[in-house]
């Protein structure tokens, strides 16, 4: 998010939480990418926000909320605020839990545990959620978009595609039961808090075989899962890197160095497999 619109952003979500009753004299911006996360303070509110029409908020609150209700290790909405979606000054902003965090990474066996309990927790719920392939689909688009993704050059642009469709393949040809899945749980949506491993970030969450989310934990982790197809998780992997890679050429995209991070994912799949997992590569 540009820094004139986070201004107006930071401007927006404090009015809004002070008329929501919290007590706000200062909004501090934890993450700004294609979204801006703020802190809240002093009531210590964690508030998501995005443009209207480029979020899908809605979605995440129903899915934190039908998670919550079965315990599953995701992060909660403050329920000092009525759970929904807000709107203020043509912004969508949601409320959510502040957490203690370190930033030690989460023991592999740990991370396994967590997103094994995560699974067990999303097939107890019924969620209307896309496809993972509708993910695929949309980033092949942006590829065939020359408008687009007007900086990518043409041997690279042949080179992710080829990549999406030759891993799409490979992954149906696997034939693994589907769930719903987190979408992106990899080491940047984990907290380390002192109630344990907790997931953000549910606006990802579609359909699919677990291998899909396992794709974006590290290698040690998907080993300690139990029952996971490695072979799929490479070709998910695959995937994976060719999907982000196609994001980062996106003439809208506001991932902080996404340039760059693009052009690391090219190199990675120009050096052929195995192919490592991106949380350390960066997703959105």
């Amino acid at each position: 998010m540009k820094a004139a619109l986070v201004a107006r952003a930071a401007s927006a979500v404090s009015s809004l939480g002070r008329e929501l009753d919290l007590h706000v004299s200062e909004a501090v911006v934890i993450q700004n990418s294609n979204k801006l996360a703020l802190r809240l303070l002093p009531c210590d509110v964690f508030a998501r926000t995005a443009q209207v029409g480029q979020e899908v908020a809605a979605f995440e609150v129903l899915v934190a909320e039908a998670l919550a209700a079965v315990s599953a290790p995701v992060v909660s909405l403050d329920r000092r605020v009525e759970p929904g979606v807000y709107e203020r000054d043509g912004f969508a902003v949601t409320f959510w839990t502040h957490y203690a965090s370190t930033s030690a990474m989460a023991a592999p066996p740990m991370y396994a545990r967590a997103m094994h309990h995560l699974h067990a927790a999303m097939r107890s719920i019924e969620v209307d959620a896309p496809h993972f392939t509708e993910r695929v689909a949309a980033a092949e688009d942006l590829l065939t978009s020359r408008d687009e993704t007007p900086e990518l050059r043409d041997a690279d642009r042949r080179l992710l595609l080829d990549t999406i469709q030759d891993a799409r393949q490979a992954v149906r040809g696997r034939r693994r039961s589907e769930q719903l899945l987190h979408g992106e749980p990899h080491p940047g949506n984990l907290l380390n808090t002192p109630d344990g491993l907790l997931f953000i970030d549910l606006e990802t969450c579609c359909r699919g075989p677990i291998e899909f989310d396992l794709a974006h934990a590290p290698e040690e982790v998907t080993r300690l899962y139990p029952d996971a197809d490695l072979v799929l998780v490479q070709e998910c992997r695959r995937l994976v890197i060719a999907m982000v890679a196609a994001w980062r050429w996106d003439v809208h995209d506001e991932f902080p160095q996404g340039r760059r991070h693009g052009l690391n994912l090219l190199d990675v799949l120009g050096q052929g497999p195995p192919w490592p997992a991106l949380g350390p590569l960066a997703t959105d």
